[in-house]
């Protein structure tokens, strides 16, 4: 319904303010990165300065003045805001300018609406859209919000907004009702996870930064990547074995970005609960750039927001390649679990220590013995294998099996309460393990 991109055309004004106010600072970079994103030409950029908001056209008559003549001038069929504008506002400026007008949360849902490539994307994109039209719908139908009373000035019955906002209200229940359905089952996925002990690390972190390109590197996929804001929006999951851990699913989720709209989250929301209920967060960083510290506070506020700011996390920071006196390495907190790794994606420079720091990281009670396995326990022979948990393998005289296994406690647990296996028949051997 909503989720084609209407036709307004590329041929762009920009607009730009500078408020006295920091918490409506916005980055005119960035900016620009999301209207290239999009499919865009930017023709001008207008700049402007303000104490504060103007309550009706935002930036002032003047200002407004400005952009009419540039629109004129330049034939330009759409005004961008870097900004988030209220439905009044945003009707008056469309009033003014006689274009479309779109603000910056419009802006970020037409970029995810042109990526979103799976079911799941489609439906958490056109309901973030259809919250997003709602509001809309009243700024440019006041005209029609009520029917006048006295003889020969009623209505025909329902005006044109309340047949909108039906329409509108209709939709959203039917397309929250695919999203619940969709959830479920990505839940159901994750909970078969856990039954079976399966870790999950999350890669999360601001627009850009390099997620999809490390994701690729450390699961050999080919997961879409390139130099663009919101590259990745649909989620993908690959495993990753971890020598002396085993199998681990590692989720590649999309980007960040200050003020992502609040629709966008909630619409996203089954979709984040890879990164909520994941073991580990690697939080990927660009090094090089120069709001790194900016960003990194915003992925935090996100994760905040979703419940995921309390899981363990890895800081890594990524393009050194563009810091000419950075070299790969790895720092440990005072319990010796990594905290912070430097590497590049791009080149595979230092990508080797993602796998080291992840079993540190996990590696909170470790099984390593040597244990052996008569030919009735092949299922748990099979088992270990499979979680690459087996660091070599012998025979004795007996034709027993000689295993020198590396694994966490709980899933060595797991493995053999799944085999059947009585731990009264295999208890000297593991006994140490029932004890903790």
């Amino acid at each position: 319904m909503f989720f084609d991109r209407v036709d307004s055309g590329d041929q762009a004004i920009l607009v730009h303010i500078n408020f006295v106010d920091a918490s409506e600072h916005e980055d005119p970079d960035e900016f620009l990165e999301l209207v290239l994103s999009a499919g865009v030409t930017p023709l001008l950029t207008i700049n402007g300065s303000r104490k504060s908001i103007h309550p009706k056209s935002f930036v002032g008559s003047g200002k407004i003045e400005e952009i009419k003549l540039a629109v004129e001038s330049l034939d330009a069929n759409v005004v961008l805001f870097n900004h988030i504008l209220s439905p009044r506002q945003e009707w008056m400026i469309e009033e003014e300018l006689g274009c479309r007008v779109i603000d910056r949360t419009g802006l970020i849902l037409d970029i995810f609406a042109q990526r979103a490539r799976t079911h799941e994307g489609k439906l958490q994109v056109e309901l973030a859209q259809l919250h997003h039209q709602s509001t809309r719908a009243s700024g440019g139908w006041t005209h029609l919000d009520r029917q006048k009373g006295g003889v020969g000035m009623r209505g025909t019955g329902e005006t044109q907004l309340e047949t909108d906002r039906r329409l509108i209200d209709k939709r959203i229940s039917w397309v929250k009702a695919k999203v619940l359905k969709v959830a479920a089952k990505r839940a159901q996925s994750r909970k078969t996870r856990v039954k079976s002990a399966v870790k999950t690390v999350s890669i999360c972190g601001y627009t850009n930064a390099g997620k999809s390109t490390l994701f690729n590197y450390l699961t050999r996929s080919s997961v879409y990547a390139a130099d663009q804001l919101f590259a990745t929006l649909d989620p993908t999951i690959r495993r990753l074995d971890i020598p002396g851990l085993g199998k681990v699913m590692l989720a590649d989720t999309v980007g960040f970005i200050r003020n992502l709209p609040h629709k966008l989250i909630d619409a996203f929301k089954s979709t984040l609960q890879e990164t909520a209920e994941a073991d580990l967060l690697l939080h990927i960083v660009d090094c090089s750039s120069p709001d790194m510290r900016e960003n990194i506070v915003e992925v935090e506020k996100v994760l905040s927001e979703i419940d995921a700011h309390e899981i363990p996390c890895i800081l890594i920071f990524n393009k050194i390649d563009n810091l000419p006196d950075r070299q790969p390495s790895v720092e440990y907190n005072a319990e010796g679990k990594p905290i912070k790794i430097w590497l590049s994606a791009k080149n595979g420079l230092g990508c080797d220590l993602v796998d080291k720091a992840i079993l540190d990281a996990l590696n909170d009670e470790l099984y390593e013995k040597d244990i052996i396995l008569s030919p009735k326990y092949g299922q748990l022979r099979a088992m270990l294998f499979d979680q690459n948990a087996v660091v070599a393998e012998n025979y004795n005289e007996n034709g027993d099996c000689v295993l020198s296994v590396k694994l966490q406690i709980l899933d060595f647990k797991i493995m053999l309460s799944r085999a059947s296996i009585d731990p009264s028949e295999f208890i000297e051997q593991i006994k140490e393990i029932y004890e903790k």
